[in-house]
């Protein structure tokens, strides 16, 4: 009989941004099933009415397509086993609940809040389940008629998957192996809701992950307390042989200290825990993200990759075919990752340095057009040229303009510490004497203008440091900047004695 195809689902709930966490969970998800020839799923999971933030879900489809993770099937893209958002699935949960209920796995709870609470204050370890269920309000422990009255009132209710206790429930995990799981410890979940007739995440998921034919389920360790729970219901729902391989992947942790990643560690080291910039339409809070901040999408991917799972040696730079090639849940770990985020700092720098100096113009281009504004008629050449001279130099895009401003725009002030190191008391003449020779000078390109400079210099018995200090300090403001015969190129003659004279009549004044 063949082998069923791969088939797995990432399924976020629409109630704000997307954490990187989650982000390495999709990644890991797309990774095993375009490895194995699979297909891989959206699955919006909104069934928490009053936990929905508008905008979440948009944000969330947002965020993949920058990142280039795409997905066979789901809320976008629609197919075979949709729908793929579960708030329009609630007739096909309705009669999971009804089969559970009439099996006697399940039954009606109609506790309300304030009797739970003041039951949790009463006992601090309460627990709902089969030492405690029949003291509570339910149609365990009320008659029929009682239960009857009840529903014909139209009052509401929940429906609990009754957990038969002192079972062993073993759970089969890729990553961790076999882990057993005594059911005394679990409690009488939840699994519907009347108040908004829709499912809790524990039956919804499994209903949807059998209906969809999921294969694998592979997901954050946060869930790992779940699966015992997941295993109980496949076995409830006579769903035995469609139960997918399980796969619990290790926590990101903070940077410093122990712990998950939160977003306050990103706001209190300064980096974004979200892929794209969030705006909470409830707080009004802005929350910096990967795009906004510069990242480059494949430089994200890269450094979320390694972080739980390595490819066999000591590779870092892996481009998402080779990622795919190597990946197995066998070599992600079992402990959780540090998240680096210097790391990313150096993933990005070793993508932009991997990028042609006409990619890196083109994301400069607005930047540099918007700064100039309303004189924005830049070359194109120029900027490329210019990227080629300090591209090794940045970690992000939005870097360039400090690294290169005064190649498009003069210096108007000096700075202070240079200029107290750098501009000696001949410096005005003999920055005179190089103004003269610069304008004698019919090629102006690089090599030949140097070899000129280099050899005046030496005719006059000039300090070589003396001189190019000052020169670089004339042309650009301060001790910063590629190779000064690379800068007068490209900002030109016109400008480099333009540069020179302002300096002279400015300097000397300030030493």
């Amino acid at each position: 009989m063949p082998e069923k195809k791969v088939r797995v689902r990432f399924a976020p709930s629409p109630t704000g941004p997307l954490h990187i966490g989650g982000v390495r969970t999709a990644l890991y998800n797309y990774l095993f099933a375009k490895k194995q020839g699979g297909n891989f799923i959206l699955r919006i999971e909104d069934t928490d009415s009053q936990r929905f933030v508008p905008g979440a879900e948009a944000y969330i489809i947002e965020a993949f397509q920058w990142l280039g993770i795409a997905f066979d099937e789901g809320v976008h893209k629609g197919g075979p086993y949709g729908p793929y958002r579960q708030s329009e699935r609630q007739s096909i949960y309705q009669k999971q609940v009804n089969q559970l209920v009439e099996n006697g796995r399940a039954y009606l709870a109609f506790d309300t809040p304030e009797e739970l609470e003041a039951k949790r204050k009463e006992f601090p370890n309460f627990q709902y389940d089969a030492s405690t269920r029949l003291q509570m309000k339910n149609s365990l422990s009320w008659s029929e008629k009682e239960t009857k009255d009840w529903m014909d009132a139209g009052k509401q209710y929940v429906v609990r998957i009754k957990i038969e206790p002192d079972k062993i429930i073993t759970v089969q995990d890729m990553i961790r192996g076999e882990i057993k799981v005594n059911s005394s410890i679990i409690d009488d979940k939840v699994l519907y809701k009347s108040a908004d007739q829709l499912p809790t995440y524990h039956l919804a998921n499994i209903v949807d992950d059998h209906l969809m034919e999921i294969t694998h389920v592979i997901r954050g360790e946060e869930w790992l307390p779940s699966a015992p729970l997941h295993v109980i219901l496949y076995n409830y729902l006579g769903w035995t042989d469609s139960m997918p391989q399980f796969a619990h992947l290790p926590l990101l942790l903070k940077p410093e200290g122990n712990g998950k990643l939160s977003k306050r560690d990103g706001d209190r080291l300064g980096f974004p825990v979200f892929p794209l910039q969030w705006n909470d339409p409830q707080s009004g809070e802005n929350s910096s993200g990967y795009r906004e901040k510069g990242y480059l999408p494949e430089a994200v991917i890269n450094f979320l990759a390694l972080l739980g799972w390595n490819p066999g040696d000591d590779r870092e730079i892996l481009s998402m075919e080779e990622m795919i090639a190597l990946f197995t849940l066998e070599k992600c770990s079992k402990s959780g990752a540090k998240f680096d985020y210097k790391k990313g700092e150096w993933f990005n720098h070793q993508y932009i340095q991997l990028k042609s100096n006409e990619e890196i113009a083109t994301m400069f281009l607005p930047d540099v057009r918007h700064r100039l504004e309303p004189a924005s008629n830049v070359e194109y050449d120029k900027i490329v040229k210019i990227v080629g001279l300090v591209k090794e130099r940045i970690t992000f895009v939005q870097d360039l303009w400090e690294q290169t401003a005064f190649f498009f725009i003069a210096p108007t002030r000096y700075d202070e510490k240079a200029v107290k190191k750098r501009w000696k008391e001949d410096s005005p003449a003999q920055l005179t004497e190089l103004a003269a020779l610069l304008a004698s000078l019919d090629d102006f390109t690089a090599h030949p203008t140097e070899e000129k400079v280099m050899n005046w210099i030496d005719s006059k018995g000039y300090s070589l440091g003396n001189i190019m200090n000052a020169f670089r300090l004339a042309l650009v403001g301060e001790s910063k900047g590629p190779h000064i015969f690379d800068i007068t190129e490209i900002i030109g003659k016109k400008e480099v004695m333009k540069r020179i004279n302002t300096a002279i009549s400015v300097l000397p004044c300030t030493v």
